[in-house]
């Protein structure tokens, strides 16, 4: 798996002293161009005033970048709509980005679904496209059907639009054609057979579902703005995407973050990689769904579990105190080795933890050492289903964020 540039804001160059070896002007230019790109991409319009405040270049400085940038048809600039607040003088020049025509393809190979989306500069969702992924489907034979609605979707795209490249999201857990949870990495040959089915496009980069993610909370979501934070994804299985210092933490290949499968009961049930006990076993669908009473594999099964839990069904509110138990125990462990400001809850686990919050909290101060514990919060993903394919635009966009000019965008 590759996880290409990493997520945080481009900050502007500051030129090398006089007589001191440093970046060349062009460096310097093309670095500048990247974070008024990044920061209108990420924040939307925004003023030249503004971006002067922001990333600490002059006015001149800024008005010559983003008119470079409108040139190159990745921004456009109008005139700052008046307001009373607005001081007397010459209005401030909005810059926004051209969201319509310079856009990313995204992907996400769920546990249940296939999806695609069109996805502008600035974080816009132009076309999205979804199917049923069924049991037992390989990686790789979802290529067809995701290139099928990215074909699809270019029939509408205007003739001048700029594609900036692509991006996949993978779940590496799904169902076998017996009903059987299976665990493995996803195909590393996924990016190359989407090159091969779609050989006019600029290509595509893949990561896992909750590493791509974590970026998107990252940068779009509940932690904007937070460098050190761990996100936890639900389906099937569970995953983290982990980011420290602004960067998001891959290893080896990309294969990081399977919390999953710590062990945390070790007379516990078999899990699907051959190990008792591990995580997953005790916070999954599956365990929700079976301390509940009700049958796994049904789309909405795990919601319908935890309304019945909120609305005082017994059995119900057992599973659910159960599982959120188990929940802030792992997440009490994440806390004391990575020492996150932030935990972020998504996908299946988003909805446990909004209805079992304190019990995950009460387990989590129990067990976590104050120095780690006291500091840290706990949030819902804001991005919901949407965060995998969101994440995978942000990739997408990384190479035209980080040399705008120089991107080698397809049109």
């Amino acid at each position: 798996m590759v996880t290409p540039v990493q997520p945080g804001l481009s900050r502007p160059a500051e030129p090398a002293p006089p007589g001191v070896p440093g970046a060349s002007q062009e460096e310097i230019r093309r670095q500048n161009l990247g974070a008024v790109l990044r920061y209108v991409h990420v924040h939307g319009p925004t003023s030249r005033a503004e971006l002067t405040g922001r990333l600490g270049l002059n006015r001149s400085t800024i008005g010559a970048l983003a008119a470079d940038l409108a040139a190159a048809g990745l921004v456009t600039e109008e005139a700052e709509a008046p307001t009373a607040a607005r001081r007397a003088g010459r209005p401030s020049l909005v810059v926004s980005p051209r969201s319509a025509r310079v856009y990313a393809h995204a992907l996400s190979i769920e546990a249940d679904r296939l999806r695609a989306a069109r996805i502008g500069l600035g974080g816009r969702i132009l076309d999205l496209r979804e199917a049923r992924r069924p049991s037992g489907m390989p990686v790789l034979d979802a290529v067809a059907p995701l290139a099928a609605f990215l074909r699809d979707m270019h029939r509408s795209v205007p003739d001048d639009a700029l594609l900036a490249g692509g991006a996949a999201a993978v779940a590496d857990t799904t169902r076998d054609g017996e009903g059987r949870i299976r665990i493995g990495a996803a195909d590393e040959k996924l990016a190359d057979a989407l090159r091969a089915e779609l050989p006019d496009g600029p290509g595509f980069v893949t990561g896992d579902m909750a590493d791509i993610a974590a970026v998107a909370e990252h940068v779009r979501g509940v932690a904007a703005g937070v460098h050190d934070l761990i996100y936890l994804h639900g389906d099937l299985g569970v995953s983290a995407g982990i980011i420290t210092g602004g960067r998001l933490v891959t290893g080896h290949r990309g294969h990081s973050g399977k919390v999953g499968h710590m062990v945390v009961n070790p007379e516990g049930l078999r899990c699907g990689c051959g190990s008792r006990g591990c995580w997953e076993t005790e916070i999954g669908e599956a365990a929700l769904l079976r301390h509940a009473g009700r049958a796994a594999g049904e789309r909405g099964a795990v919601l319908d579990v935890v309304r019945a839990a909120v609305g005082g069904e017994p059995t119900a509110g057992a599973a659910l105190g159960r599982v959120a138990d188990w929940l802030g125990f792992g997440v009490a462990n994440l806390v004391n080795l990575v020492n996150p400001d932030l935990v972020v809850f998504g996908g299946s686990l988003r909805e446990v933890y909004s209805a079992g919050a304190g019990v995950v909290r009460r387990r989590l101060d129990g067990v976590a050492l104050p120095a780690s514990r006291e500091h840290v919060q706990l949030r819902a993903a804001a991005l919901g289903r949407d965060a995998a394919l969101i994440g995978a635009a942000e990739l997408a966009f990384g190479q035209l964020l980080a040399d705008p000019l120089n991107a080698g965008v397809a049109g």
